[in-house]
């Protein structure tokens, strides 16, 4: 507990002097001929629908099951436009909320979105899920990257024209320490620089899991709580929306795994 203490004072005092920092990644990105070069030469990614189907990464279909996330999608557009905007962390108060599966559902929403470019990147070091939850085996981690052993043009895998991601193969070793070097904010502000990504969105360890989160929370613009219907307390998520306020904008609180039937709509949400 006073290791997080710490932590949430140093988050704070560093976050007030790189507010500036974090003003200048919001500046639209410009989109140059060696950036669309840089986009097409990243690998493709390999699709199997009915293994995203069974590991309910529903959005990879248009349709009634994909409205959901594509109106998310187009929420998050909204208010990151609306604040200039451009790194979005997706975090949960506890495990198996599903923000993974959430992010893998929003990338596939963001790729059917024309004029944006997105980067998805997994920063859970400690039990990264979102390379099983698309099905996708990688020779290398975002640790590699981060630690500069890998280039992302070596590593990231294009989904369409629009959306790329950094993956990870299993746990890295020494997750709060890298993602609190300056090493790694260099190599994520390059990525940018090369990329010129609308938004990054960064799936990383939930926050009861480790300080993980802390070390990292403070280099993003905002962040989205993901919480779980009938599993997550209230008294969680007040925790988890106060500890998130302490290190960056909290963009909104999202209830997952929820089922009802809107008389309005007439949608099946799950």
């Amino acid at each position: 507990m006073e290791r997080i203490q710490e932590a949430l004072a140093k988050a704070r005092a560093q976050r007030q002097q790189g507010s500036a920092t974090r003003t200048e990644h919001a500046a639209p990105p410009k989109i140059n001929p060696s950036v669309d070069d840089a986009w097409g030469a990243l690998s493709p990614f390999k699709l199997n629908r009915a293994l995203l189907k069974s590991h309910r990464v529903v959005a990879a279909e248009t349709g009634r099951d994909a409205a959901p996330y594509d109106l998310l999608r187009t929420k998050i557009i909204h208010q990151a436009q609306m604040n200039n905007w451009r790194r979005v962390a997706i975090v949960s108060p506890d495990m198996g909320a599903g923000k993974s599966t959430t992010v893998a559902n929003l990338a596939f929403s963001f790729e059917r979105q024309r004029d944006m470019r997105v980067l998805c990147i997994d920063l859970d070091l400690r039990r990264p899920s979102l390379h099983k939850v698309l099905g996708q085996k990688s020779d290398h981690s975002m640790s590699d990257v981060l630690n500069g052993h890998v280039r992302f043009s070596e590593h990231g895998l294009r989904l369409g024209e629009r959306v790329a991601f950094g993956l990870n193969n299993g746990p890295a070793p020494n997750p709060s320490e890298l993602l609190l070097s300056q090493a790694a904010r260099d190599t994520l502000e390059g990525i940018e620089q090369d990329y010129a990504p609308n938004l990054t969105l960064f799936d990383i360890s939930p926050l009861n899991a480790s300080d993980d989160n802390i070390a990292f929370l403070q280099n993003v613009d905002c962040a989205i709580i993901i919480a779980a219907a009938e599993t997550t307390p209230i008294k969680r998520i007040d925790q988890a929306e106060r500890q998130v306020a302490e290190l960056t904008n909290v963009m909104g609180i999202v209830l997952n795994k929820c089922r009802y039937i809107s008389d309005n709509d007439g949608y099946d949400y799950y």
